[in-house]
């Protein structure tokens, strides 16, 4: 089945990218529908697809899927093959609570930095709650590193769901130019290496100019 990704702004929407670098990690043949954000008719015809008025929504044989976590989860049952998730058990665990966590949390760095690819400025001054945010965040990478079984430049050494859901918070810590031990910043090169998420980035950035 193709399956029909409803998102919004690529420049802009980091739940969108979560669920176009899912089903591009699940090898999904996809086609993609864009809703501008913040118009005067964007909840209008968002509620036509969906009582959230949200985006990512994923439309399947089974039902519209609203929520970037869910649409992963979906996909994992999808598509078995394709180790969506890192293979160990106490990595695949790490993975899910890592990017349970973030999907739930650090409300201070989406309010201070938000997301935006076009951004190239420092947040001067840093508010203490994004400094404490930043470091916790980083500390959760490390803990997902320390579990990793595999070799290889993501957070569990293979690209994996965990990589999709971070991807905007990389984004983030180089728009803002926050400075980075060497391993984090070789893990946003890496995200921003990643052929997935420089597609993506090149529609975003390409939005500005239409």
């Amino acid at each position: 089945m193709s399956y029909h990704l409803i998102i919004g702004d690529k420049l802009y929407s980091s739940w969108s990218l979560r669920g176009a670098l899912a089903l591009e990690l699940a090898g999904a043949t996809y086609t993609e529908e864009l809703i501008k954000l913040n118009q005067p008719d964007t909840r209008e015809r968002l509620l036509k697809h969906s009582p959230t008025a949200k985006v990512p929504l994923l439309k399947t044989e089974h039902g519209t899927i609203a929520d970037s976590l869910a649409i992963a989860e979906y996909l994992v049952e999808r598509f078995p093959n394709a180790n969506l998730w890192p293979k160990d058990i106490a990595a695949r665990a790490q993975a899910r609570s890592a990017c349970a966590q973030m999907h739930s949390g650090f409300f201070a760095m989406r309010g201070n930095m938000p997301f935006d690819l076009s951004h190239d400025a420092p947040l001067s001054p840093m508010p203490p709650e994004v400094t404490v945010e930043v470091e916790r965040m980083l500390a959760l990478w490390a803990e997902c590193r320390a579990v990793a079984t595999e070799t290889g430049p993501f957070l569990f050494g293979s690209v994996s769901l965990a990589d999709a859901f971070f991807a905007p918070i990389a984004v983030r810590l180089r728009t803002y130019q926050v400075a980075l031990p060497a391993v984090d910043a070789a893990y946003v090169e890496a995200i921003y290496q990643w052929p997935a998420f420089k597609a993506w980035q090149k529609a975003g950035l390409e939005e500005i100019v239409r």
